[in-house]
Formats: C-alpha cells, structure tokens, sequence
C-alpha cells in the first residue's frame, strides 16, 4: 500500500467521525476498564499490514472516545478542534518537522516568528514580547514564571539559572485564593513550592480583593512576584489589572497572567474592559485549543522581556546552529529541544478566522453562556452561583432546598445528565458547595445548540428533584 492511500484511509475515518458527531452521545460508550481490555494483547512479534493496523486502531479506540469536538461538551474549556487546524496539524505530523531551531526548519520557525507577532496583535500585549509555543497553560505558566523567577533572583544579585536555588534570596509569591491549580504545579516544577506561597484573599466571583493585595504586597520584601488570573476556571472572572498591576510594580515584583482562556477576552470590543490593563504585566499563559480552536497540544508563554525569557529557556550544544541576527529560534523560549512545529495550526486557524473571526467565537461563546444562564434560571430551584461575563457557567439544583440537600440534588443531576449524554458537564466545589461547571467554547456551540442543552439540563433536574422529594 502506498502512502497517498494509507493517509486517504485516515483521513477518511476522521471525516466520519467528525461527520458523525450529532448521532453520537456526548459521553464515551465504552470505560477505561473495558478500552484496556479491548486494546490489551501480547507483544507483537511479526509485522502486520498498514491497512490493518489503522483499522484496528480506529475500531478498538473509538468506543473509548469522549465527544470532546460535539457542540454540546461543556465539561472544561477547550474547544473543538476546528478542521482547519486539524488540517494544519495532518500536515505537520506528515512533514515531521522537529521545531527545535531555524536552521534544521525554517519554515517551522519562520511561521512560529509571524503567528507570535500576530498573536500579540490579537490580544493587545507589547508587540516586543517574546513567543514560545508550548503544550498548554500549564508550560506556559512554567515557561513564564522560570523567566520571572530567574529575572527578580538576578535584580537581587543572585544568578539562579547558573546557580540554583541553594543559597538564593528567597522569593515571595503573592496569588489569589482561587488561582488555578496548574499555577501551583509551575511553582511546585520551579522549587518555589506549591504551598509556599502568600495567598491573597478573593471576592464571591474568584478576584483578587485589591486592598488585600495591597497589604500582602506591602507586608514582604526582597524579590516578589505576583501572579494575576484572567478568567477563573469556574467563574469567568478577571482580576482588576488596571488596580493591581501598578500596586505590585511599584514594589518591583514581576506581574504573570494566568490567562488561559480569559485573555482572549481582549479580541472582543464588547468584553475587552474585563482585561482592562492586562497589557502593563510582565508575562501571560494563554492557550490556543480554547478560543483559537486548534488541536491539542497548543499553548502560548509570552513574556515581556525577551532577554528573561530566552535566560530561562535556551539549550545550547556545540552540535546545536546558532541564531544570527534576526533569526529565530522556537527553543529558546520553551523547555523543549525536540517538539513538534504546533506555529503551522496557529498560523491556519488565525489566517482562517481572522481577527473579525476569533472576536465572532469569543462573543458567541460568551452570548450562549449567558443565554443558557438566564434560561437556567427561570426554572424553580435553579441558582447561578457566577456573574455570568464570559462563557462560564456555575449552576446549583435545590437551591430552595437545605444546603446540603441541594449539594446532594446538584450531584445527582450531574450524574442523569453524564449518563443520558445529550451533553456532558461535570461537577465542581464553589465556596464549599457542590455546583454544575458549564463551559462554553466550542466554535459549533450556538443558539439552537444552547436550547438542547436547557431542555436536557432541565430534564435531569426534574427527574431527580421528583425522586429526591
């Protein structure tokens, strides 16, 4: 068999199951327990027929697959994989490129170097920003936050990419009570500890209270840095940038934004005064299989000061080309050498929407949320527990009820709704009570979409509310 047919083969069983997406249910139709059964056999000892191979492949794992690109999978954040970047990325792993340096590929680094540029356009940060394209938030929070830790320990005197933490001036991390967890796994990676860190009071929408900030600020000294969040993981909400960004500059601490999905709030005219301020921080994390909609895996650390970030990341070799001037090259800025070239689906999808195209699916993820909201809550004992700005949505069930008769009720109705799978959502602890998480950011997500979803959340919580009473 010939390589255009076997890639035709491919490409034709992922075509069919993108196509058959709305007869499918929005949940796995086979467990994990059951996939390793299906999948578990003895070690191969002969070679087998390509043809084969890719069938079998395709029929054992997708009965184990979630429906993570249907419209109605609200479970966390990401978005669906639109078949332009999927498109990108067939031809990234076809031309196999390892993006380690502009030498080895120079088109890898080249449209790494140009969608950066247009991604700092896109979200309104410094166009002197530095871009290293990562796996997600969490390395680019990691990849931010070593250039933040190397950057502060220097101003101090002490050289930590050199040295070490043995013997440096401690660092105070100041965060907000409701930061997201892979935030603390950058610190705990960075042997900053996950624990050691000053936590900074929030209000009843996951933000920073400012006059907290301030004291914590005021209360340390030595290096600092200050770890800001646009869009918190169960709320949507964003810190006040424009209060606390100067608060903590004028202390000399280094400003990072978890803006893993909420810094694209700054592509929308209607939801840009949300992030207002943003652009003052020193670094920011955001990902590009949220709003942006390319595959997995696709993330963004973007810093301020070049010179910090390539301090934290660079890997040099003899055997390594080096970058002339005006060159580029993509591992200088992640901690990877050899990765794939993820800057060809960022280059696709932004060529493809356009800034007109990227603003239409913040804004309509955020007017579907909103509307799923105010559908929500005109059903008796439905609460939304958020103040609902972008596309995060908070749900209680009995919320008439006794407290924890409503946590109770609240998990039920997440369970009927996994189960029937009309759509898929999961559970998560608000202020110590249980709530149903909807996030809406899949680009096929729209009106009609939102009404299914109503109707079957409805449902659940009527049939459950009727056998709890």
């Amino acid at each position: 068999m010939g390589t255009k047919e076997l890639f035709s083969i491919a490409a034709d069983h992922a075509a069919r199951f993108r196509d058959t997406i709305d007869s499918r249910p929005h949940h796995p139709l086979r467990d994990y327990a059951g996939s390793l059964e299906a999948f578990a056999a003895p070690l191969p000892e002969q070679p087998s027929p390509l043809v084969d191979v890719l069938d079998e492949l395709v029929t054992t794992a997708e009965p184990g697959l979630h429906l993570m690109t249907g419209p109605r999978f609200f479970g966390w954040v990401i978005g669906g994989s639109h078949p332009m970047g999927v498109a990108a990325d067939f031809l990234t792993s076809a031309w196999g490129q390892n993006a380690g340096n502009h030498t080895v590929s120079p088109s890898a680094a080249a449209v790494e170097t140009v969608g950066g540029h247009w991604l700092l356009q896109l979200l309104g940060l410094p166009l002197e920003a530095s871009v290293g394209f990562v796996t997600g938030a969490t390395v680019a929070n990691f990849t931010c936050l070593a250039a933040a830790r190397g950057e502060v320990l220097l101003r101090a005197g002490w050289d930590a990419d050199a040295n070490g933490l043995f013997g440096a001036p401690p660092i105070s991390v100041l965060i907000g009570d409701d930061a997201h967890t892979t935030v603390f796994s950058a610190l705990q990676f960075l042997g900053l500890g996950h624990d050691r860190v000053i936590r900074v009071p929030t209000d009843d929408q996951g933000r920073i209270v400012p006059a907290g900030f301030e004291q914590a600020v005021a209360d340390v000294s030595g290096p600092r840095i200050a770890i800001l969040q646009a869009g918190q993981i169960n709320t949507g909400a964003c810190d006040d940038f424009g209060r606390l960004i100067p608060i903590a500059k004028s202390k000399g601490a280094w400003v990072h934004v978890d803006g893993a999905f909420g810094l694209w709030a700054q592509v929308s005219a209607r939801r840009r005064h949300l992030t207002s301020g943003v652009e003052q921080a020193d670094s920011w994390a955001t990902d590009g299989h949220k709003w942006l909609q390319t595959p997995y895996d696709c993330g963004y650390a973007i810093v301020r000061d070049e010179v910090a970030h390539r301090r934290a990341m660079t890997i040099s070799a003899s055997y390594l080309p080096l970058a002339s001037e005006g060159e580029r090259d993509p591992s200088h800025y992640v901690p990877e050498l050899s990765r794939r070239a993820r800057g060809f689906a960022t280059w696709a999808m932004i060529r493809h929407l356009g800034r007109q195209g990227i603003e239409a699916l913040v804004d309509g993820a955020s007017d579907v949320a909103a509307s799923i909201a105010q559908a929500l809550a005109k059903e008796p004992g439905i609460a939304i527990a958020n103040d609902v700005l972008l596309n995060q949505v908070i749900v209680r069930f009995g919320a008439d009820w006794p407290a924890e008769q409503a946590d109770e009720l609240t998990k039920r109705t997440i369970g009927a709704l996994q189960r029937e799978g009309a759509l898929f959502a999961g559970g998560a602890i608000w202020r110590g009570r249980q709530v149903l998480r909807l996030s809406v950011t899949n680009y096929q997500t729209n009106t009609a979409q939102a009404v299914e979803a109503v109707e079957a959340i409805v449902r659940a919580y009527r049939g459950e509310r009727c056998d709890a009473a």
